[in-house]
């Protein structure tokens, strides 16, 4: 299964380097189109490799998917803590009860209780 895995990466990285390599030629990215910068004054542009540009492309899309999911996420996961507090505070009280029924007995026999 490693192998498969390896083979997997060295698949991948040599699709990457083929399209940084066929996409090299630089592109300017502007803000804003044209005559709205004009209109804002806001001219700003950068010239970037294309393949820069799609894989930054590429990334940009997969933060913006975790943190999607991680908001969407949010109520399970608050759920999830409250039934993790609501678990312990009724061992705690099991523990109590338990011990307050044990109070009198014999150490042996409270054991005993205890396991069956």
């Amino acid at each position: 299964m490693r192998y498969i895995r390896y083979l997997f990466f060295a698949v991948l990285a040599v699709a990457l380097v083929s399209v940084a390599v066929a996409n090299r030629d630089s592109v300017t990215l502007q803000l804003l189109p044209e005559a709205l910068s004009r209109l804002a004054g806001l001219n700003r542009t950068i010239e970037l490799p294309l393949y820069a540009v799609i894989f930054g492309g590429i990334a940009a899309g997969l933060l913006i998917g975790f943190v999607w999911e991680w908001m969407r996420e949010g109520k399970y996961r608050a759920e999830a803590a409250r039934r993790a507090t609501e678990v312990r505070r009724l061992n705690r009280e099991l523990r109590r009860v338990k011990g307050q029924r044990d109070e009198g007995k014999d150490d042996v026999l409270a054991l005993l209780d205890e396991a069956s």
